[in-house]
């Protein structure tokens, strides 16, 4: 009894599992389906009215993130040296020194 209820409960699981598949396919098709004919009257509009016909592009530059980051380095750059290499009168001003004790 226990195996029949086992296997009764394996095949509606495995129908409602496949309903649920379908039905996830189903509406990527739809959405699918509702761009195209967004871009079918986009491409009749703009016949229509004597406009080249456009694809539509995903304007995304890939290293635009890349070099945002890489550039803002710039502007933590350490402070410029003299030409002697050699740093600025503030700047050794701002130096305390200090004596170590011995623990």
């Amino acid at each position: 009894m226990e195996n029949w209820i086992a296997s009764l409960l394996r095949l509606v699981l495995w129908l409602f599992l496949a309903a649920l598949g379908l039905v996830f396919v189903a509406s990527l098709f739809t959405v699918v389906a509702l761009l195209a004919a967004l871009w079918g009257l986009r491409a009749l509009w703009a016949r229509l009215t004597g406009q080249p016909v456009a694809p539509w592009v995903m304007r995304v530059n890939p290293g635009a993130g890349w070099n945002k980051v890489f550039r803002a380095g710039d502007r933590w750059q350490p402070a410029a040296r003299s030409p002697r290499g050699q740093s600025s009168s503030r700047e050794l001003a701002d130096v305390t020194d200090v004596q170590a004790k011995e623990p």
